[in-house]
């Protein structure tokens, strides 16, 4: 009798800008869908979700368990959390002292200072991004490269620049 190999399930801690953006296309289901992927997201970004269609979608993708909500319990996890929150919004501090202390991963739109904290503690390639779910799940087979594109277009008209015109162009290179 062989042993199969069960697949290593990732955690990505979620920022609200991910969220965000997959509520305002109606796509928060991918959290879901994406293999090896299990998203999580600390109480601090939920908190920070304040518009009421959006806060309902995110506290239905917990109830349903599509994401999980966690807390920083860890006392390192307290300790880093107090350096960020120095610098950081309070999200983008949980996060951040979630997946370093955690071994996670972070899924963020966010740039520059985020950015830099992030890859400076936890390295390059730790950083996913909606751009960068949207490729996974075409990838997958969950959406295809128009639903990427009506997803783009929309999150164009919120103001979140994508600086190619298809995923076609990104998926080719």
């Amino acid at each position: 009798m062989s042993a199969e190999a069960s697949p290593v399930i990732r955690v990505v801690v979620t920022d609200a800008n991910i969220l965000i953006n997959l509520t305002h296309i109606g796509r928060l289901n991918l959290l879901g869908e994406l293999p090896p992927y299990s998203f999580v997201v600390p109480e601090q970004v939920v908190r920070e979700v304040r518009e009421p269609a959006q806060a309902a979608a995110i506290q239905t993708a917990v109830a349903s368990g599509l994401l999980q909500e966690v807390q920083l319990t860890g006392i390192s996890e307290l300790i880093v959390y107090a350096e960020l929150v120095q610098t950081l919004g309070t999200g983008e501090a949980a996060c951040l002292s979630l997946a370093q202390c955690r071994n996670w991963l972070v899924a963020s739109d966010e740039k520059r200072k985020f950015y830099r904290e992030t890859t400076g503690r936890l390295g390059a390639g730790r950083v996913i991004n909606t751009v960068g779910i949207l490729i996974h799940a075409i990838t997958l087979g969950v959406i295809t490269i128009e639903d990427a594109d009506q997803a783009k277009r929309q999150l164009e008209g919120r103001k979140f620049v994508m600086k190619f015109s298809s995923f076609r162009e990104v998926l080719r290179k």
